[in-house]
């Protein structure tokens, strides 16, 4: 894999996470209002969505890691 092809593809993986992380903290400020509503059925759900979320992140991460490997031993 050439450098480009790996830059391109980190950048892909971060706009990825970054998007991720946005609609997190959107879970979780509508969670926090529907919470303090006196809704309580949307915790456990929204908590395990959130932990897929994380787990994506975590993925992409590792991901992102592989490929900046590979780019930097192959130069």
């Amino acid at each position: 894999m050439n450098r480009k092809n790996g830059l391109t593809a980190i950048d892909g993986a971060m706009a990825l996470i970054a998007i991720l992380l946005i609609v997190q903290m959107w879970l979780l400020t509508a969670t926090l209002e529907a919470f303090l509503a006196g809704h309580d059925e949307a915790i456990v759900p929204a908590a395990l969505i959130s932990g897929v979320i994380f787990a994506a992140c975590a993925g992409l991460f590792i991901f992102i890691r592989r490929i900046d490997a590979t780019v930097r031993t192959a130069r």
